[in-house]
């Protein structure tokens, strides 16, 4: 006996779902990274390839993607870009290394780029950059390189940054950071200069006997 024409219809509508599941995960990376491109003056045309109505941007110029179609890297170094970066930057959640330096790029940091699990590599250095560093910043597990240095950013270094054991390089020089610099967990090995050209940052904090917030007031 056949199946009724129900069951038929049931199942092409099922599978014909499935096959479309990875391509709305690719679109929404898509439109994190356009929205990017809609933040950015690009005077170079760098981003010309960008196009959204593509199923994914896996073709687009200065992006890498995995073997599942998935954003793992964000190459637009030197690139004469200026503007704002994005909260939906949040979104690229394989994302490992995120390279936006020797820019003019403004405004503050997400606090969404926090929700990056993989990162391994966040360059924003010689750019504009306003604000504090994002406490979330702690929440990248896998964060090795945190390079923030020639910047204008402000406010204390966040202590959440101590608990990412993967931490080895850390710069945040020629800012205008306050308090003290951590002396613990990875910023044990990180070196002085590194922090240097922060008028307002005292040196390593003496636990127990200073306050970390110092100068920020």
């Amino acid at each position: 006996m056949a199946p009724p024409t129900w069951l038929w219809t049931l199942s092409a509508a099922t599978t014909t779902l499935l096959t479309l599941i990875p391509l709305v995960c690719g679109n929404s990376e898509g439109d994190a990274l356009y929205t990017l491109r809609r933040s950015l003056t690009d005077p170079d045309n760098v981003l010309q390839s960008w196009d959204p109505t593509l199923v994914n941007p896996c073709t687009w110029f200065h992006i890498t993607c995995n073997q599942d179609n998935r954003v793992t890297r964000l190459d637009l170094g030197n690139s004469n870009l200026s503007g704002h970066l994005v909260p939906e930057l949040g979104k690229l959640e394989h994302l490992q290394y995120l390279e936006l330096y020797k820019n003019n790029i403004q405004g503050t940091i997400p606090a969404e780029l926090g929700n990056l699990r993989n990162l391994i590599s966040l360059d924003l250095y010689n750019n504009n950059i306003s604000g504090t560093i994002p406490p979330s910043m702690g929440k990248l597990k896998s964060l090795v390189f945190l390079r923030l240095n020639d910047n204008r950013l402000t406010g204390q270094i966040p202590r959440e940054l101590v608990g990412i054991s993967s931490l080895k390089v850390v710069d945040v020089s020629k800012n205008d950071l306050c308090g003290t610099i951590p002396t613990s967990g990875p910023f044990e090995h990180i070196p002085l200069n590194n922090f240097e050209n922060n008028p307002r940052l005292e040196g390593p904090e003496l636990l127990g006997l200073a306050s970390y917030d110092t100068n920020c007031s």
